[in-house]
């Protein structure tokens, strides 16, 4: 039987689980605290949490959430939990890794199944949520002011026509 402090973990990380939105599994082993530190506050800003947890806690929470396929978590293993948005926290770890070579990720956990490092990749070059906002909404408005512009169109040919004949009189 798992000691009370393993317990509570296990029912905070099944909580964690039950309401995440994706999950990006890493290796961290040789980071310094400093750098595991930083890796933290930027994924802090994002809404997501860096979390090192034993791989046993990590299993049995995950099966206590009903998330089958918890193989992944073998070595030391740390667990960025996205609460918000997917796109952003990969891209923080991608770009960390490129910078600290010991962190290496490993799996990734979306739409309720186990993805491996590449896929992660993939999502990390995605644009983030609000840039592709933005790009629909301009999307959906290029074809509404075009079609104001066409129906201005004949009003400003009016407009040029009677100038012209204006000018022409008044010559």
């Amino acid at each position: 039987m798992p000691n009370v402090k393993n317990q509570e973990v296990v029912k905070v990380l099944t909580e964690k689980f039950k309401s995440m939105k994706g999950m990006i599994l890493t290796e961290y082993h040789g980071l310094t605290v400093e750098e595991v530190s930083e890796l933290r506050s930027k994924l802090r800003a994002q809404n997501s949490e860096y979390a090192i947890v034993k791989n046993t806690l990590s299993q049995i929470a995950l099966k206590e959430a009903g998330i089958s396929g918890g193989d992944k978590f073998s070595g030391p293993t740390a667990l960025v939990i996205e609460n918000r948005d997917v796109v952003s926290p990969a891209k923080i770890v991608m770009d960390f890794a490129k910078t600290h070579a010991k962190l290496k990720v490993r799996a990734g956990y979306l739409e309720g199944k186990f993805v491996d490092a590449a896929v992660v990749f993939r999502l990390s070059e995605l644009p983030s949520r609000e840039v592709l906002i933005v790009r629909m909404l301009g999307s959906m408005q290029t074809p509404i002011s075009g079609f104001i512009n066409v129906l201005a169109a004949n009003i400003r040919g009016l407009v040029t026509v009677l100038d012209a004949i204006a000018k022409k009189q008044a010559a």
